[in-house]
């Protein structure tokens, strides 16, 4: 399901580069008359192991968090700083998880999607539109719009892909105590030449997705 486009000034643009203000796209949606704008973005759906974590955050609009970007373009350090200052100064934030279990069984494309719906779904006060990073939609009523690359040009996706980011993190590094033959608190699930080479000795855990290659 790719994300419906929407009738609103700012599509096509109005000319500004999003780049040059992180708040552009909350910027002209406020001017449309939305108010609680939510940026929603996930974490870990390339990993071979675990789950897919999604966040979504309502932040304020100004620049409280100044210094919040992509989540990959963030040391671990910086996003670990970050989260408790998303999470304390956003209006709202809520985190949804899709299990190996959901991701086998359906594949990880609606994995995703799913947990950004459930991401959502939690948030309270309820968001009156949602910025999404990426090319596909929610199965929301919420109106919604798809932004390529938006953790880059959108502060509350930003906020979303540290929290998303972080969050799951944290689980690889709880699963790396049970199962520390994989390096899952350096590589995070990710498929790295350790990652791969400790597959092809030890075969594969009870963590692991079992359709993804390089586990199979």
């Amino acid at each position: 399901m790719s994300c419906p486009p929407k009738n609103l000034s700012l599509f096509p643009g109005t000319g500004i580069p999003p780049k040059c203000d992180p708040f552009f796209y909350e910027g002209q949606l406020s001017e449309e008359g939305y108010a609680l704008i939510a940026g929603v973005d996930e974490a870990g759906r390339g990993s071979l192991v675990g789950p897919v974590v999604a966040a979504a955050v309502i932040i304020p609009h100004d620049d409280s968090l100044k210094g919040i970007t992509d989540s990959k373009k963030m040391t671990e350090r910086a996003r670990e700083k970050a989260f408790p200052i998303i999470h304390k100064k956003a209006v709202a934030a809520a985190i949804g998880v899709v299990s190996r279990i959901y991701i086998e069984r359906f594949n990880i494309l609606k994995a995703s999607i799913e947990a950004m719906r459930r991401a959502v779904s939690a948030l309270v006060p309820q968001p009156d539109f949602l910025l999404i990073d990426g090319i596909y939609g929610i199965p929301l009523s919420t109106p919604q719009i798809c932004i390529k690359k938006g953790d880059q040009l959108s502060r509350s996706i930003s906020a979303a892909s540290v929290m998303a980011k972080v969050y799951r993190d944290r689980i690889m590094r709880s699963y790396h105590e049970i199962y520390p033959a994989y390096g899952l608190d350096k590589n995070k699930g990710y498929a790295t030449s350790r990652h791969l080479e400790a597959l092809r000795r030890h075969g594969a855990s009870p963590i692991h997705r079992l359709t993804f290659k390089g586990v199979r």
